[in-house]
């Protein structure tokens, strides 16, 4: 029953979007507008060099990587920040407390449906403009096409754990909009989704490769590149699921004290 009720979460959210479609439009041009600007960067970048980037890297695959690692991976987890946010400055958190229903498992559920409305108007129209635009390199091999999309699985979780963590943060601090920015700043460093690990200092990539917003953005466009061969691929797929059954168990036990938090509040 409860997973009908969770599905229906993910169906609403989906079809609540569809009520302000002049959003999409927006959305999608906004998206457009930045991934060109994106790719317009590594154009400048590689005419003004005489070989190839670090690591062979060349300049379709450098195109490849702003795309899959803007628009197809990094999706709006302000949104989340937002509601969260929001339901904690009017109170209405306090409703899910006397409903049968986990309130981290709600808002996965709901930003899936925001996620698949992405995608499908979003986030895939701006990719073939930007691929037949520019070009798009496919996938280094069927296994690194196949494994991109368990990376990106994890990715989506990931990020979805991070933000949901940094959301329940507003439970003490009663106000999202900061997290908000300091998330937004850490992932455009970290994540690898502006620019790729292999560019920075040896020792920034090294610690930036293990921590959890590298699976965000980084891991799964350089396994679609195919940055990484067959081991590596699998050990850095078992890291990051390590990662992320620490971020979740963060999240159920943040879950906890908010809920505390909120009933000592209320009482």
């Amino acid at each position: 029953m409860k997973a009908r009720a969770y599905a229906a979460f993910t169906v609403n959210a989906f079809q609540s979007r569809l009520a302000y479609r002049s959003a999409v439009w927006s959305a999608a041009f906004g998206d457009l507008v930045f991934i060109f600007a994106r790719i317009a960067i590594w154009v400048s970048v590689y005419g003004a060099a005489t070989s190839t980037m670090t690591d062979g890297v060349t300049l379709p695959q450098a195109i490849t990587y702003a795309i899959i690692a803007g628009p197809v991976l990094y999706w709006d987890f302000a949104r989340l920040l937002h509601d969260v946010g929001t339901a904690i400055q009017t109170g209405d958190v306090a409703v899910y407390l006397l409903k049968p229903l986990h309130y981290p498992a709600f808002l996965l559920a709901s930003h899936i449906g925001h996620f698949l409305f992405e995608l499908l108007l979003v986030v895939l129209p701006v990719v073939v403009i930007a691929g037949l635009t520019y070009g798009m390199v496919p996938p280094a091999s069927l296994f690194h096409a196949l494994a991109f999309l368990g990376y990106w699985a994890l990715s989506f979780m990931m990020l979805f754990a991070l933000a949901s963590l940094a959301g329940l943060a507003a439970f003490w601090l009663m106000t999202a909009s900061a997290l908000e920015w300091f998330l937004m700043s850490i992932m455009t460093l970290l994540s690898g989704g502006l620019v790729p690990l292999w560019l920075f200092p040896g020792w920034l990539a090294a610690i930036a490769g293990h921590l959890p917003f590298a699976w965000v953005s980084y891991y799964p466009a350089a396994v679609y590149l195919g940055r990484l061969d067959v081991s590596q691929t699998l050990l850095y797929f078992a890291i990051g699921l390590v990662w992320l059954a620490v971020l979740l168990g963060a999240l159920a036990w943040l879950w906890t004290r908010a809920r505390h938090r909120l009933i000592v509040q209320g009482g």
